[in-house]
């Protein structure tokens, strides 16, 4: 979709009647546990999106042409340090913000956009608290109750699992709320929840858990979690002689957790891959190797995705002004974008494709889609 954008801007090449810079701020996790995870993918892929459009001559809104900046800020994964640079971007005239892309730092930030009117998207977000009664916020991804009820649904009907136990954070908002909606689907369906553990954010040791857990036998271990704690607990999992299979949320693939002999077998949720294609998201896979030299992750084909709503909502409107940028995201009805098909019912979740994968020999390969 941007691509084709990108095209039918070119006759504005020249800034010909250009107008004020545009302005667009980007929270993302630079640094941190998970920079490594969505911290570059964000990054890459939001300079590719304005690189395009500035390319092409701008971006252009009623009569004018506007050259697009961007505004990018490193929340170091930390919810306090998420809402400051926000704050800083407010001050710096951002018209709106792409990201956070981790629940537990996008939700207080989203409560401070809507609270000012802002209009915030997240690549990657996917806890319901996000959006929840707001009008200014938007995301791309997925959220958590359908994701849970997938997983669900796969462990009980695609793999014959009658028997599930699970071990999250109580103390993040994203582990809490995947673990409740799991259970209640697996339940619903038929299963029982033979074990249920927590513990909290920065714990390292879960043997006490597992070992609750492998007198229990479960057939399989959801662990909703963030990595690194996923690589401990698959580890230890197995040292205390869980032999369970392994299934995850989106977390997942936010880590190369296929080199672990341990996550052989596992199966989770995916927010995208990039081998469930159309005609976009081939042409952003192709010029994202080609600037890069190297294949994108989710974070990165969301991000692009996030840019592209927003520009189209700026065309369309006509101007550059908060509730006309609100109302252009909210009248979207459908959108084909580097991470597929989104479709937009009057609220700021969309409904998406999950995609299924399993580690196997090393790698995460493609096992089903999962339509909405």
């Amino acid at each position: 979709m941007l691509l084709v954008l990108v095209g039918l801007l070119a006759s504005c090449k020249g800034w010909t009647n250009a107008g004020a810079e545009i302005r667009i701020g980007v929270v993302a996790s630079l640094s941190g546990e998970l920079s490594d995870a969505s911290g570059m993918g964000m990054f890459n892929a939001a300079h590719l999106a304005v690189d395009e459009v500035n390319e092409a001559g701008g971006l252009k809104i009623g009569n004018r042409t506007h050259p697009v900046t961007l505004l990018i800020k490193d929340d170091r994964d930390q919810p306090d340090e998420a809402v400051r640079v926000t704050r800083e971007l407010v001050q710096e005239k951002a018209i709106a913000i792409i990201g956070p892309p981790l629940s537990r730092n996008a939700i207080p930030v989203a409560d401070l956009a809507e609270s000012l009117q802002l209009p915030m998207i997240t690549p990657t977000a996917t806890n319901p608290q996000v959006t929840l009664g707001k009008k200014y916020i938007f995301r791309i991804a997925f959220i958590d109750d359908f994701q849970g009820n997938v997983m669900a649904r796969f462990a009980r009907e695609d793999l014959g699992i009658t028997r599930a136990a699970v071990l999250y954070d109580v103390a993040s908002a994203y582990n809490r709320g995947l673990a409740e909606y799991f259970k209640q689907e697996f339940e619903r369906a038929g299963g029982t929840i033979v074990a249920s553990e927590t513990y909290t954010t920065g714990e390292q040791d879960f043997r006490k858990q597992l070992q609750r857990i492998l007198a229990a036998q479960p057939q399989v271990l959801f662990l909703p979690n963030y990595p690194p704690e996923i690589v401990r607990q698959i580890q230890q999992a197995r040292q205390v002689g869980i032999t369970a299979t392994f299934i995850g949320g989106d977390s997942w693939g936010d880590l190369d957790l296929a080199t672990y002999p341990e996550s052989e077998g596992a199966f989770f949720s995916a927010l995208w891959s990039p081998e469930v294609t159309n005609q976009t998201s081939k042409a952003f896979i192709q010029t994202y190797q080609q600037t890069y030299n190297q294949m994108p992750d989710d974070s990165a084909a969301m991000t692009y995705d996030a840019l592209g709503l927003l520009f189209q909502a700026l065309q369309t409107q006509g101007v550059v002004e908060p509730e006309a940028i609100r109302q252009g995201l909210a009248n979207i009805q459908r959108y084909e974008g580097a991470s597929g098909a989104l479709e937009f019912n009057g609220t700021g979740d969309p409904e998406k494709s999950a995609i299924v994968l399993q580690f196997k020999s090393g790698k995460a390969v493609f096992y089903r889609e999962v339509l909405p």
